[in-house]
């Protein structure tokens, strides 16, 4: 069987366990990290993000994918530390955000796809940050902008070091702007299998006929944002988790929370008021259950928490 790296070396496939294949950690402002510095507490930070871990491993969790990456402030150190106090297996990513999802640094506007696929290649084969941490996929992004020219630079270099290396790829989509498609595009072009794709928070909508025009291009995709209501209602959500599970489609997803142990992208008080469950143990405590209500059996549930993340 194959290997999966983690922070703390690689772990056979069979291993992973349960896992939510879409929370992060830390979701920060980097330039806020390095010019502000006084504005950051980063041991309440690890607090926060080793109480959250631990909560989801009192529902079974062996495996969290943190798709954490640049722009997201992605840490690997922090990483590290969590895993070493939790025991909980940490999968991190390689790729790029994008700022305001339109534009990347000057530094790899001015150099090819090619010299950015280097880049990721690195994280994936040296380690990230300078610690012998490994990135076991790579992040892209594209949202309301669309595919813009650094936008799509990044999914080309993506695809690249994911044909070099044999590492799947999450896409962060905007189902709203079928954003999905045209990353498929990119990707089927670039000559990556569909099956390493995953598109990311393909659950922020209930349109049923995208999300098919979606699967049927092959890849996995992510009914990820559970508790993130100002995108869409967890019964929303239910509803069309549970209509493409009874169409024969659980073993093509996953479902999380894309939960937050810490973002500073909004004020603590904003957060609460707008989006109280979102956390680590949200889909365990409340949805889990109502998609049972709705049809959803314990095989589908253990399929995508358990086969599907494995299987990408």
């Amino acid at each position: 069987m194959s290997t999966i790296e983690t922070t703390a070396g690689p772990v056979d496939a069979g291993a992973l366990g349960r896992t939510l294949c879409h929370e992060h950690l830390l979701t920060a402002s980097e330039p806020i990290r390095v010019q502000y510095p006084h504005l950051v507490d980063h041991e309440r930070e690890l607090a926060r993000a080793i109480e959250q871990v631990r909560a989801a491993m009192g529902h079974g969790v062996k495996t969290i994918v943190d798709p954490a990456c640049m722009d997201l402030n992605r840490d690997a150190r922090l990483a590290m530390r969590v895993a070493d106090e939790t025991g909980i297996q940490l999968v991190m990513a390689t790729g790029i955000y994008g700022q305001h999802y339109t534009f990347i640094p000057q530094h790899f506007q001015t150099r090819d796809e090619d010299y950015l696929a280097d880049v990721f290649v690195h994280d994936i084969e040296v380690g990230i940050q300078g610690t012998p941490v490994k990135a076991a996929f790579l992040k892209t992004a594209a949202d309301e902008p669309g595919i813009t020219p650094d936008v799509e630079k990044v999914h080309r270099a993506a695809a690249r070091a994911s044909n070099r290396t044999g590492r799947p790829i999450m896409a962060h989509s905007r189902p709203a702007s079928r954003t999905g498609l045209d990353q498929m595009r990119i990707f089927l072009e670039e000559g990556v299998p569909a099956s390493k794709v995953m598109i990311a928070h393909t659950g922020d909508t209930d349109d049923l006929d995208y999300i098919e025009e979606l699967l049927e291009l092959g890849p996995f995709i992510g009914m990820d944002r559970y508790g993130t209501e100002i995108f869409l209602p967890d019964a929303a959500r239910n509803t069309t988790l549970a209509a493409l599970c009874e169409r024969g489609y659980a073993d093509r997803m996953v479902i999380s929370q894309d939960a937050c142990a810490t973002i500073d992208w909004f004020p603590e008080e904003m957060i609460a008021q707008l989006a109280p469950k979102w956390h680590f143990t949200h889909i365990f405590e409340e949805i889990i259950p109502a998609l049972g209500e709705l049809g959803v059996g314990d095989a589908d549930i253990a399929t995508m928490l358990d086969e599907v993340p494995r299987n990408w």
